[in-house]
């Protein structure tokens, strides 16, 4: 059996594995590197195979760093199944359609540059709507905690990662030809405690593990003095200032997150009567979709939909479809805008930073992780100017950075998830961290566990 790391490898972005032994090949995960000059490059380059040869695809969760260049794999050839929870196969019908339509808006927009410089050649875009919908046709809902056998040397178990609706660990039993060997993927593991979605499931054993390192090197501020923070900010920016507080979030999962938390700071009296916009073309969706699984539901996040169902004073919330109503927001004063994307690369968010960034009265405030060479991440980095849409926009607006909503696991909650393990696997890869945090983390198994780990390179491969 040959592992191939093809992504998140050294980098937090571009979740992709392949797996390959004599009688089968196939990914987990299928995803758009993000953020930096050569994410374009890398994911017009990525396949380093021949996707016609790959015969099913196994999907931890629905974000874009991981699911994002799935059209593209079938659009070149790829026509077997991909196997996902019931949830995400719902995110998906939304969020790779709109992935595929800012592809072709953002290369339209960059084709009319390149005009204007007088270049000539024009730019495609990595997949259409129409690739995305094809796509959308081969996926294979399954159910946590079932066995599923892709293949006939292949068998596979989802487990609830905790990280987003519909995220998964997977668990994976593969027929070499001698033996079995199981193998773990992580995906993305979420944080104990986290709104809206249940906390992740333990693993008692793996012969190889491939685990996140997101905030492998750092702890998360704990969720009571990120809730004082989040409810001084919110309180002094509308209240005091009369400014707007924006808040880039990914449109599935951290919006719904932040949506039942603002819901239930107004139930306790913690923050004050609030018009909140979600201006995401898919958050309406999105939030429809996580309605739907209530099943899934962490117990808080149900109480909240209740008391919403049952009172009349609640906090006035407007999803935003139109653009034309989306320019609108340029004008408005005291109002909490939540948009994607959330690194702010890309989206409607770009355009709410570009007319509030340079207002002293607004803040700007940052949940969650944002990779290097990302617009989120020069402002968490106390850029003074940014370039947005080829303007240089001064910032003026503070810049909160509220770590304690993250999604995904801090080093602590990712040592205490390894502890389950019943014994050391043969083989630790921590991936999915830039890496000054993977190898932080990798010092951190062997000083708090005594096991061994190393951090693989991009395009390298483990055999066994």
């Amino acid at each position: 059996m040959r592992l191939t790391f093809l992504g998140a490898a050294g980098e937090v972005t571009g979740s992709c594995y392949l797996i390959e032994t004599e009688t089968v090949r196939f990914l987990v995960d299928c995803g758009m590197f993000q953020g930096g000059r050569e994410a374009d490059k890398k994911n017009r380059t990525a396949f380093t195979f021949d996707p016609k040869d790959i015969d099913f695809v196994l999907l931890t969760h629905a974000h874009i760093d991981h699911s994002g260049l799935l059209p593209r794999l079938s659009a070149w050839g790829f026509r077997g199944p991909v196997y996902c929870t019931a949830a995400t196969a719902d995110l998906l019908q939304v969020m790779l359609k709109d992935s595929a339509y800012i592809q072709e808006k953002e290369t339209e927009w960059r084709n009319k540059s390149r005009h204007r410089s007088r270049s000539t050649q024009d730019l495609a875009p990595l997949y259409t709507v129409t690739q995305a919908e094809m796509l959308l046709r081969q996926l294979h809902r399954v159910d946590y905690d079932q066995d599923v056998k892709p293949h006939r040397t292949v068998r596979c178990r989802f487990r609830d990662a905790g990280h987003i609706l519909g995220s998964a660990i997977i668990e994976l039993w593969v027929n070499t030809g001698s033996d079995d060997k199981k193998i773990v993927f992580s995906g993305d593991l979420g944080q104990p405690g986290h709104p809206v979605v249940r906390d992740p499931c333990f693993i008692e054993r793996a012969d190889i593990l491939l685990i996140e390192s997101t905030y492998g090197n750092r702890l998360h501020r704990n969720l009571q003095e990120t809730v004082e923070e989040l409810v001084h900010v919110i309180t002094e920016t509308l209240v005091y200032q009369r400014g707007n507080v924006i808040i880039p979030a990914f449109t599935v999962g951290r919006t719904q997150d932040l949506l039942f938390l603002l819901i239930d700071l107004y139930r306790q009296g913690r923050l004050p009567s609030m018009d909140i916009y979600v201006d995401s073309p898919m958050a309406r969706a999105a939030t429809e979709i996580t309605l739907k699984h209530i099943a899934v539901l962490d117990p808080e996040s149900s109480d909240a939909l209740r008391w919403m169902n049952d009172t009349a004073q609640k906090p006035r919330i407007h999803f935003v479809q139109d653009i034309e109503e989306s320019k609108q927001l340029n004008h408005r004063n005291g109002i909490i805008i939540i948009s994607a994307s959330g690194m702010c690369d890309a989206g409607r968010i770009k355009q709410h930073l570009k007319y509030n960034l340079n207002r002293p009265e607004c803040s700007i405030v940052i949940t969650g992780f944002q990779a290097q060479g990302t617009l989120g991440r020069r402002l968490v980095d106390g850029a003074r100017q940014v370039r947005i849409y080829g303007e240089e926009i001064r910032v003026r607006a503070a810049i909160h950075t509220i770590g304690g909503l993250s999604a995904h696991a801090d080093q602590a909650d990712l040592i205490h998830w390894l502890k389950h393990f019943h014994a050391m696997p043969e083989n630790i890869f921590v991936v999915h961290g830039e890496p000054n945090n993977a190898a932080a983390f990798v010092t951190a198994i062997e000083q708090q566990l005594r096991w061994r780990a190393t951090v693989p390179a991009r395009l390298s491969t483990y055999s066994c």
